[in-house]
């Protein structure tokens, strides 16, 4: 026994010829138990049908041929009168290339007369409205991601993850970077980085940078159409499109943020020199004097004590001596003397023989500083001297190295600075990092240079710093 469904189909019938409306209607009537079946007769009827209110229909049975329109015409213009209702094509010519073509203007099925019954005829029916109701709601969704998209505040792109090639951008995108949407689809991801690093150190080749499943976080400096850089801070995800992968990204711009923190940055590191001056200033000018007036003292007793006593004497002078040189010694660490009297040249070299005093360590120091003349500050100078004086403490204290080389050079407008060592070296990724590296980061930052580490287990150390040497 066949159980007809008690759904409550509405369904317009667009036939010219009473017999073949008989049929189909027969055919609905046999497996729906009261449905709501309309006939128009003509493209007119047609129109008149589908403009009102009151019926919203499921489905549409169209035939081709109609007393005042029919073929492609007639297709197109029912759609577009009912886009969210689907249109099925029942027609007595066989013609492959015309089905085709239906289909391609949106029409959801092509059902010949001769072929159908009534199961073959619901089943289309049915399928049809399900898929149209999926296909509502997929375009639904795609039009609310569109809207997200498009009208986001932030840049946003897709990207494609093989080429690296811009898929999609935003407005946001566009305004904030400059290009026109076509020129925008032109470019790859390497054709807005400002510096050539991001994308063979940062941008994980294999990966395409998605190192994680679920987001991605970095930071990169671009370039503007306009050659203008900016900061900004990288989220992105993965997404599947037609089967291929991509990379949905938002870029937030934050050079303004990080302009204040380097102002932030400036002024703390300004007032720990201003307050390591003053310290060591009052050292090497107070206590020293101090103490040297304690040796004069001790001289001016040498006459009137016994002969026993002078050697307890001299032994008290000799401490106050080796006090002065300790003093005189951290005064010359916390207050760089070429901030006054000497060249960064005698200052460094000072530096590494108050550090190596004991000739622990095999040094090899090579560094023009010739070439450095007039093309680094006051300000940039003392900020490498304490980023080395923080590297040399931090081989001292870790690295149970042998052999030290400082080294620098000018490429491209940036001078480079290398601190290498022969030590135990660590995992980079791994390690915790210390306060010592995070200050080092820290000054070359302001000024807009970068530290990379270069470093394995058992294969030392490799620091690099890299400052630009513009204006």
């Amino acid at each position: 026994m066949n159980l007809k469904s008690t759904e409550d189909l509405k369904i317009l019938v667009i036939e010219d010829n009473i017999g073949d409306f008989i049929l189909i209607k027969d055919y609905i009537e046999e497996q729906v138990e009261s449905p709501h079946i309309i006939n128009a007769k003509s493209y007119s009827e047609a129109i008149e049908a589908l403009s009102n209110q009151s019926i919203n229909f499921d489905v549409v049975l169209l035939d081709l041929t109609l007393p005042d329109k029919g073929g492609e015409s007639l297709i197109t213009d029912i759609i577009s009168c009912c886009p969210d209702t689907p249109v099925i094509i029942l027609t007595g010519y066989a013609n492959v290339e015309f089905s085709l073509k239906s289909l391609a203007l949106k029409a959801t099925d092509y059902l010949l007369k001769d072929d159908i019954n009534s199961s073959s005829l619901y089943k289309s029916i049915k399928y049809n409205i399900e898929r149209k109701k999926t296909n509502l709601q997929l375009e639904e969704s795609e039009k609310r991601y569109s809207d997200l998209f498009q009208l986001s505040p932030q840049p946003m792109w897709i990207l494609d993850i093989d080429s690296l090639s811009f898929i999609q951008v935003n407005n946001s995108a566009i305004s904030q970077y400059g290009y026109s949407e076509s020129e925008f689809l032109k470019l790859q991801l390497p054709d807005i980085l400002y510096n050539e690093y991001d994308f063979s150190d940062k941008i994980n080749k294999d990966k395409h940078f998605i190192n994680n499943p679920n987001i991605y976080k970095g930071r990169f400096k671009h370039k503007k159409k306009s050659k203008e850089a900016i900061e900004v801070d990288i989220y992105s995800t993965l997404i599947i499109i037609n089967n291929k992968k991509c990379e949905s990204a938002i870029a937030i711009d934050v050079t303004d943020k990080i302009m204040t923190e380097l102002k932030i940055t400036n002024a703390i590191i300004k007032t720990q020199e201003d307050e390591r001056y003053e310290i060591g200033t009052e050292l090497h000018d107070n206590v020293c004097q101090i103490l040297a007036s304690s040796q004069l003292s001790l001289e001016m007793l040498k006459d009137h004590i016994s002969d026993e006593s002078v050697i307890w004497l001299n032994k008290s002078k000799e401490f106050i001596n080796l006090a002065l040189k300790e003093i005189r010694s951290i005064s010359h660490r916390l207050a760089p003397s070429f901030f006054d009297f000497t060249t960064i040249e005698d200052t460094f070299k000072e530096l590494m023989d108050t550090f190596n005093i004991d000739k622990k360590y095999e040094i090899n120091f090579n560094i023009d500083f010739s070439k450095l003349d007039g093309r680094i500050n006051v300000d940039m100078q003392l900020n490498l001297y304490r980023i080395l004086q923080e590297q040399l403490r931090n081989i001292s204290k870790y690295a149970n190295a042998q052999k030290i080389s400082i080294e620098s050079f000018i490429e491209n407008d940036e001078f480079k600075f290398y601190i290498i060592d022969d030590g135990i070296g660590f995992d980079f990724l791994r390690v915790k990092k210390g306060i010592g590296l995070a200050n080092i980061k820290r000054r070359a930052e302001l000024f807009s240079g970068r530290m990379d580490i270069v470093s394995s287990k058992g294969m030392g150390c490799k620091l690099i710093i890299t400052l630009p040497l513009h204006p």
